[in-house]
Parts: structure tokens; sequence; C-alpha cells
């Protein structure tokens, strides 16, 4: 099969990029596969930055360009057998023998469907969702669309070396933004740094938080505020790192922090939760102990007191991670737990998935 891939946020080396790239390599092994982009390096960027395979694939110019007529698009698009396309909710207004939709985020409901909307829906193949929790809030949107669940795979291996590499470290992973929908501070990395503080004022002592964040450019200015309001306290930040380099982080800490939809009505507006959390699972295949939200996609993921621990007020992550630095054996019971949870979602599982559902 000839099968084209488009995401349109290519350039933002973020979790979507990551499962749009990881589709095209996992689909490439058997078929003939474009990704469409206009910047080259932008491509290369996010194989790099995320250890894909991405050899066998090939780049080619953006067919959506608004340079391009309707009648281009048109004849491109009937010269591959399907596509699969990361979407905010539009649908293009093109149809290729199969169209694949992935989403990665919940929508805004629609209160109804004009004729053009309905002549686009039937054109959908399958949507694909990243959890539960998207696909609950979005089946309103595409009513009578076949869709299926496929988790992000982990796509690194973490070699278990036990527990004697581990450090008294709390981490976060996640990308920094000066502003993303209508919040300043949407993975809540403030909230942590003030939270550890809190902590360290509390009395903890011999740990450390370890902030590992992507910055672009446009927002270093901002995040210079947040490592100001760190200064005095064992708080260090690593700022870009590469996936091997996340992963040494992860092998060396003990606690894994996630704080995205905290003090948010995530019912009214689902968007501001994290929608699956791959840091997450990364973070568990190394024995963290994930301590995070019990919101959006988090819950999907970590069975409090089982291979982890969720919370749902400030009160709850403080009192909990401060367990867990002082008993061993509980951390140890769920340090094990989780690495067996993250099996769920290996690289070979989301491959399943995929080639089942693209045929």
């Amino acid at each position: 099969m000839r099968i084209g891939i488009f995401d349109p946020y290519l350039d933002d080396l973020g979790g979507g990029e990551k499962y749009m790239m990881s589709v095209a390599s996992c689909l490439s092994k058997k078929h003939d596969v474009t990704v469409f982009w206009d910047n080259e390096k932008d491509f290369y960027a996010v194989k790099k930055r995320f250890n894909l395979s991405l050899e066998k694939v090939k780049l080619e110019k953006n067919i959506f360009s608004p340079h391009l007529s309707f009648f281009q698009k048109t004849k491109t698009f009937s010269n591959y057998d399907a596509f699969v396309i990361l979407s905010d909710g539009s649908i293009p207004f093109v149809f290729p023998k199969k169209l694949y939709l992935h989403i990665q985020q919940p929508l805004p409901k629609k209160n109804g469907f004009n004729f053009k909307d309905n002549i686009k829906r039937r054109h959908i193949s399958a949507i694909f969702y990243n959890s539960h929790f998207t696909k609950k809030f979005n089946d309103s949107v595409f009513p009578g669309v076949k869709s299926e669940i496929i988790y992000p795979p982990v796509s690194f291996e973490a070699r278990d070396k036990g527990s004697s590499l581990k450090e008294n470290i709390i981490v976060h992973v996640g990308r920094f933004r000066v502003k993303n929908l209508s919040i300043e501070d949407y993975k809540k990395q403030g909230f942590m740094v003030e939270s550890f503080k809190k902590m360290v004022d509390a009395g903890l002592k011999s740990w450390k938080f370890i902030l590992a964040a992507s910055i672009k450019k446009d927002d270093e200015k901002a995040f210079e505020i947040l490592r100001n309001n760190a200064k005095g306290y064992p708080i260090e930040f690593q700022i870009n790192k590469a996936n091997d380099e996340i992963l040494g982080l992860y092998q060396k800490a003990k606690i894994y922090w996630h704080a995205s939809g905290y003090g948010e009505d995530v019912e009214k507006h689902p968007e501001l939760a994290e929608h699956f959390g791959m840091t997450t699972v990364e973070a568990m295949r190394a024995g963290v102990v994930p301590v995070v939200i019990n919101s959006g996609g988090q819950k999907e993921i970590v069975t409090d007191g089982e291979n982890g621990l969720l919370w749902n007020i400030e009160e709850e992550l403080l009192g909990k991670t401060k367990r867990l630095t002082n008993d061993e054996k509980l951390w140890k019971k769920l340090s094990e737990n989780a690495k067996i949870r993250a099996k769920d979602f290996t690289v070979e599982k989301f491959e399943e998935k995929i080639n089942k559902i693209i045929v």
C-alpha cells in the first residue's frame, strides 16, 4: 500500500509528533510511506529527539499548502491507498481511498452538522484516539464513525538495573510553554516547583526535584522566571535533552510527578487535562513510581496503591510523596508493579493495533 501521513504540528516536537512518526515508522516496515512536510529539518529533529526509525519513510512537500489548488490536492490523494492525518477535529475536503484520523485531545462539542460536515465525515474510514478520556469527549463529534483506542508506545527499552542506581530524585518531564490553550501553566510546572519547595520548607532532606523541559527560543525568558523561583532549593533543570539522556534520568529517579489539570474543571474544559501521559509510562518502565493527578488519561495508566499513587489536591500530593520518601518497602512494591504495568504500552502492542486498523 502507498500511505501518506500528515501532522500539521511536526515542528512542535510534542507527544502528537512522536505518535504520528511512530505510526510512520511502523507502517514503513510493510508499506510505501510518505510524510508531507515542507521543512526537512523538522522531520529529522523529530527522528533524533525520539530516536525513531524513519529510514524507509519518504518526505514530500506539504500537500495541504494553500498554494496548491483543490485539483492538485485531489490528484495527489488519488495516488495513495490511504492517508493518516493528525486532526484538531477538522476534516480535509479531499477524498483519498481511505482516510484515517488520529485525535489527541478532547474537542469542542458541535451543536449540529451541516451538509458539508456530513459528506466529509462519511469518508472517514476510522479514527484512533490516544486514550479513553479523549474518546469519551469526542464520540458525539463524530457520530457513526468507527473509532479505536491505540495508546502511545513506550519507544525505548529501559534496562532494569535494579534499585541500586536509584537516587532520591523526584522528576517531571514535559514541554514548557508560556501559554497553551487558555492558561499560562498548562503542565503545572510552576505549581510543582512551589509544591516541592513546601516539602523542603517542611523538613524534607536529601531529596531533589529535577524538571526536564523542552523549550522553544521564544519561551526562554519566561522559563528563566521559573528557574529564578527555584533558587536556594535542591531543584535542577535539564533543558532540551535527547531521548537517551531522559532515559538515564528515569533510571536514576525514584518518583515521577505529573499535575496537568490541577485546579481546572476538566469536565467543562477537558482539554486542560493530560490526555494520556506518555512520560508517565516511560518513567514507570524504568521503575519510577508515579505520584500523579487523578485526572484525564493519568488515571487510565495508574491504579492507586497498586502501581503508583493518585492525588486530587495539593495536600494529597505532598502527603503521598512524603510517605513514599519514608517507606522503602512501599516504594519497592509500587516500583516493581509500575514496570509490569508499563509493559501494556509497548511498541509491539502499538504496532499490532496500527496494522490491524489501517488495512
